[in-house]
């Protein structure tokens, strides 16, 4: 047997690797673009065999598979595209996507790519020879009937992001949320100082600060639904412009539906095929949304990490897991590296949105958008950065953060603006010069108090009680 096979497209023949299944279009891309050896995402390959799919089953309802065109196929063709698309959705050839994400900016290299895939495998089902120079199941005539590259490629990027959102991020986002919420339920009695500017703020429970950051991450759970909701739109229909030439007029609708029946979300046809066509606003969006995620989550990470700074010499109000040793040179020390690990993957997925913007506004031209690849691909890097980044830290740090109590309390009777409640019983100018002198001899507020007598003791009592001051009161 050869190393390799020809094939040939209308430039001519190519050498192709002899048992791919990929042919000779998929083969020139190979060649033609050797720039980072990053082939698509998994996840977009999936979706590019679903929607395959879904172009499939809407020909075959339409008549257009089995009655039309040069080559109609007969039904056990058509039921083997479909298995044939089937297996490329459940990804049983992921190595057969070899293409290099960046490509031709419409993507035709990788729709094409999935065309010979799918055509090929689909031969194979019926017993043909897929290494003959006719195919029976054509990649062009049959596997992309109705469709062009430029509306079926961004609806597989719309799918991809959308199930990766669904069914990776908002699980890890909302467990998340759920485990800052069970800490702040335990540590809602437990009183520290609070800080703004970094400087020493009035009382607040340990419970209300970590409450914040579940809500934090409640909203970033709302976010990834509104990124869901932006990419439901979906081109296919559109062809070439969004004129819908050479298309069936209920094959976008039809598409659509078979997808949101296969994925259990409402995808729709897009309202306008040649907006959905020549921009990709949507994606921006969906990616704005994930830009923001990776904001809370860079801020609640670092600031678990200011916490848990110390032991002793830094706040210490709550324990870190030790997990590994901190530095060749310090023996003992140990850092908090789940939190400098999500911190920096929330900043990549920060950058890429840069990428993302650029490519929205400067890649669409007239009737097509030409960043495209690029453009599924760091969406789909940011949704896997924030997935797996947010998982190992709810894994291996939040769920096992310990309050330290007694670091929390220390700091509270000490703090200058204890003196903050006394305002409404002896106004804001005496209270100010309660706290400077109370800093300069390094008694706190209350032994100053008590030893001027400026108030009564039991009202005293109650103005200087830390626990008052965590909430608000007539």
């Amino acid at each position: 047997m050869t190393e390799f096979r020809v094939e040939h497209d209308s430039m001519g023949h190519v050498n192709v690797p002899a048992q791919a299944y990929y042919g000779a279009q998929t083969q020139r891309a190979v060649e033609n673009f050797p720039i980072s050896g990053w082939p698509l995402h998994d996840e977009l390959i999936h979706a590019m065999g679903l929607v395959k799919f879904a172009c499939a089953v809407a020909n075959r309802d339409l008549g257009k598979l089995t009655r039309s065109g040069k080559n109609p196929l007969n039904d056990a063709q058509v039921d083997a595209l479909l298995a044939a698309c089937r297996e490329v959705a459940e990804g049983r050839h992921d190595d057969e996507f070899p293409i290099d994400v960046f490509q031709t900016g419409s993507g035709t290299s990788s729709n094409m790519n999935a065309n010979e895939v799918i055509a090929h495998r689909a031969i194979e089902l019926i017993g043909g020879d897929r290494f003959a120079d006719a195919k029976p199941i054509h990649a062009n005539d049959h596997v992309n009937m109705g469709q062009s590259t430029n509306d079926t490629f961004p609806t597989a990027i719309h799918v991809a992001v959308a199930l990766s959102i669904r069914e990776q991020l908002l699980p890890a986002l909302l467990r998340f949320a759920s485990v800052l919420s069970e800490k702040s339920q335990e540590w809602d009695r437990i009183i520290k100082i609070g800080r703004t500017h970094l400087a020493d703020a009035t009382p607040l429970r340990l419970g209300q600060e970590f409450g914040g950051f579940a809500r934090q991450l409640q909203l970033s759970a709302a976010r990834a639904e509104r990124a869901l909701d932006a990419v439901l739109e979906l081109p296919v229909g559109g062809t070439a412009v969004g004129s819908g030439i050479n298309t069936h007029p209920e094959f976008g609708a039809r598409v659509a539906q078979v997808l949101a029946d296969e994925t259990s979300l409402p995808f729709v046809e897009a309202a306008d095929h040649f907006e959905a066509n020549a921009q990709r606003d949507g994606l921006v969006e969906c990616h704005g949304e994930l830009k923001t995620i990776a904001v809370t989550l860079f801020n609640v990470a670092n600031n678990i990490r200011w916490l848990g700074s110390g032991p002793r010499c830094g706040f210490y109000e709550v324990m870190i897991p030790d997990l590994q040793p901190g530095i060749s040179i310090m023996p003992g020390k140990v850092n908090p590296v789940m939190c400098e690990s999500l911190m920096q993957a929330a900043a990549r997925v920060i950058g890429n949105d840069g990428c993302i913007t650029f490519s929205g506004a400067a890649g669409g031209q007239f009737q097509l958008n030409i960043m495209m690849p690029v453009m599924g691909q760091t969406t789909l890097e940011s949704i896997s950065l924030l997935t797996g980044a947010t998982n190992a830290f709810v894994d291996l740090c939040a769920q096992d953060l310990e309050a330290n109590a007694a670091a929390c309390e220390a700091s509270v009777e000490k703090s200058l603006s204890m003196v903050t409640s006394l305002n409404p019983h002896i106004g804001y100018e005496k209270a100010a010069a309660l706290a400077k002198e109370a800093f300069k001899t390094g008694k706190t507020i209350r032994e100053l108090c008590t030893e001027q007598k400026i108030l009564p003791p039991d009202v005293l009592s109650a103005a200087l009680d830390p626990m008052s001051m965590t909430e608000p009161h007539a």
